[in-house]
Order: C-alpha cells, then sequence, then structure tokens
C-alpha cells in the first residue's frame, strides 16, 4: 500500500518537485513521501531497479534520505548525495513531519564494528536484526544492560549497551585527531574487499575510507575522484601527514586531469593502509616488507581533509549535513 501511495504521490507532483537534474527541491516544496529513512543495518544501493544490478553504493541503518522516484523500487539520494535504486524493504517512507522528528529525536549509534539487536533484553532471544558500526536507531530507554530502541519502521528492539551509546553521549566523548582514526582504520584491518561496499561488513577502497571517518562522524563524498577533488592537495610524498588521503590512479602526460582510481589513508614513516582485496598496509619504502612496488608505481598526490571538516563544500557531520537537519 506504501508503494501505491508513494507512487501516486510521484506522478502527481510529475517534474514539479525535482530539478532537471534530479536533486530535490527545497523542503518546503517537497512531497510528502519524498523522505525516507534507511530500515536496514545496511542497505545496498543499485544501478538499476533489480536485484541483478550493478551495486554502486551502501546507505546505514537511520539514515535519512530522500525519495527522487519509483519503479517497483525506489531511487533515493544519500546525504553524501548518491543516487542509486534499493528494494521497498531498504528504506521506511516518511512525512515531511516525521522524517523531521527521526532526525531531532535522541539516537543509539554503533560504536562496535558488529552486532545484534534482540527482541528482548537478553541476548538469547531471538534477532530483531543485525548491526554495523555507524548504524542509529531511536533510543527508547535503558532496561538493565541494554538499549531499547525502535527502528525507522516502528520495530523494537534491544541492544546491549557494550556496542552502542546513546548519540548525546557519544558526540561529548567523540575523538576526530589523527590518532583516533587511524586506530579505527587499522581495526578493520583484514576485512573483506566488496565492490561498492561501505561498512565493515565489506568495502571498496572509498567505501573503507569513507566508514572509518563516518565512525568519527565524519561525512566525505562516497567515490575516490570526487574526495580527491577535496581538502587541500599535497603533492610531493615528504610533506603528506598521517591523515592524509592518498590517491593512486594513472597519471594525465598532459598535465590536465589524472585518472583517480584508488584510494588509501597515510600512516606515517611511509606506510598507509587501503582496502584492495581485503584491508591492509602497505608501503612505499622499497626496503620494508610491506612495500607495494604496484601502487607506489601509480600513486598520485594526497588530499588533506581533516582541517577542512565543515568548512568545505562536501565534507561536513551529521550535525551539519542537510538531510540530517531537524
Amino acid at each position: 500500500m506504501k508503494k501505491f501511495w508513494a507512487l501516486c504521490l510521484l506522478l502527481a507532483v510529475g517534474t514539479s518537485a525535482f530539478g532537471q537534474t534530479g536533486e530535490p527541491a527545497p523542503a518546503e516544496n517537497a512531497p510528502e513521501q519524498s523522505f525516507a529513512v534507511v530500515n536496514l543495518s545496511v542497505c545496498n544501493m543499485r544501478r538499476t531497479p533489480d536485484f541483478d544490478a550493478e551495486m554502486i553504493s551502501q546507505a546505514l541503518l537511520g539514515t535519512p534520505v530522500h525519495v527522487l522516484a519509483f519503479d517497483k523500487w525506489y531511487q533515493i539520494q544519500s546525504p553524501d548525495t548518491y543516487k542509486g535504486w534499493v528494494h521497498p524493504e531498504g528504506i521506511h517512507l516518511m512525512t515531511r513531519d516525521e522524517y523531521h522528528a527521526w532526525n531531532a529525536a535522541e539516537k543509539v549509534v554503533v560504536t562496535a564494528l558488529f552486532g545484534i539487536a534482540y527482541s528482548k533484553p537478553s541476548t538469547s532471544s531471538d534477532p530483531v536484526s543485525d548491526l554495523t558500526g555507524g548504524d542509529r536507531v531511536k533510543f527508547k530507554g535503558l532496561v538493565n544492560w541494554f538499549y531499547e530502541v525502535e527502528f525507522p519502521d516502528g520495530r523494537i528492539g534491544y541492544i546491549p549497551r557494550n556496542i552502542a551509546s546513546k548519540e548525546s553521549v557519544w558526540r561529548e566523548n567523540l575523538r576526530t585527531d589523527t590518532e583516533a582514526i587511524l586506530a579505527t582504520a587499522r581495526s578493520m584491518t583484514g576485512f573483506p574487499y566488496i565492490w561498492a561496499g561501505m561498512s565493515p561488513k565489506g568495502m571498496d577502497c572509498s567505501g573503507y575510507v569513507r566508514a572509518v571517518l563516518f565512525m568519527h562522524d565524519i561525512i566525505i563524498p562516497r567515490d575516490a575522484g570526487p574526495q580527491s577533488r577535496t581538502g587541500k592537495r599535497i603533492a610531493h610524498p615528504d610533506d603528506f601527514v598521517p591523515g592524509d588521503l592518498i590517491f593512486f590512479g594513472k597519471r594525465d602526460p598532459l598535465g590536465v586531469k589524472d585518472r583517480v582510481s584508488h584510494v588509501g589513508i597515510y600512516l606515517g614513516d611511509k606506510q598507509f593502509i587501503h582496502c584492495a582485496g581485503i584491508v591492509k598496509v602497505g608501503s612505499f619504502d622499497p626496503e620494508s616488507p610491506l612495500y607495494d612496488e604496484f601502487n607506489t608505481g601509480r600513486m598520485l598526490y594526497a588530499s588533506r581533509i581533516l582541517p577542512f571538516i565543515d568548512k568545505e563544500e562536501g565534507l561536513n557531520t551529521t550535525k551539519t549535513n542537510p538531510y540530517y537537519a531537524e
């Protein structure tokens, strides 16, 4: 039924609610059902509305999104402005008021890399959902050693308090310094590469960088190319500092536009961590046992982004990104 009414609304507004580029119109002109919140621990976004279609990105539980179109599946746009098609089970449609109420509500943030929400405040009860790092659900209360939470579709679950935190407390203790970010990056060592993945369950190279930073409430562009165009470019390896994003690819012989195809995070001492097959550490030093000759040969430059969060378009947080606005 919700799919039928969403389709009716989208047909009724035609192109008036969206610009020619497919961007959502200003909120005051948006149709009631052009809002939704991700309802799965990790929601796959596909190029076309079909399970056989290429996966192009993902969005995490609790993420507010805009609905752009409907064709049995929903085309959504996520807070990093990425667009893709998701199965109806992946999101929960909301009115404007419901969407704003969700954004304004106290949340519980999953701080562990993996977890389970249970049907009762007991780990021996049936699961309601799996969880992954960065997921957010509505806080309902405390029951013994569990958070009582509400999912976007109204399901109630119980999350062990040792794998999550109330968002207000989490923000008070949130660290966005280089040391903390690199510790998160290393905590995913050995995790698998999955094309278009963007969670600890599996990531591509840019999805890995995106997932690491989102654990620290930092939102950056989805793909390596746009990521490379943010922050301050650092041309020479001698000037790289820990936390810089390092970009790899094919250099343009004319010096006009290099082709960026890979990204990692600089650790210092000529080492970097990246996702290629698995998350692993490589080195630019030929004398190191971690020497990565292939990526050393195609290293382009670095970008320093941390000083520019909330100061440059495309680099923000859930406190400042407009999709999370109350």
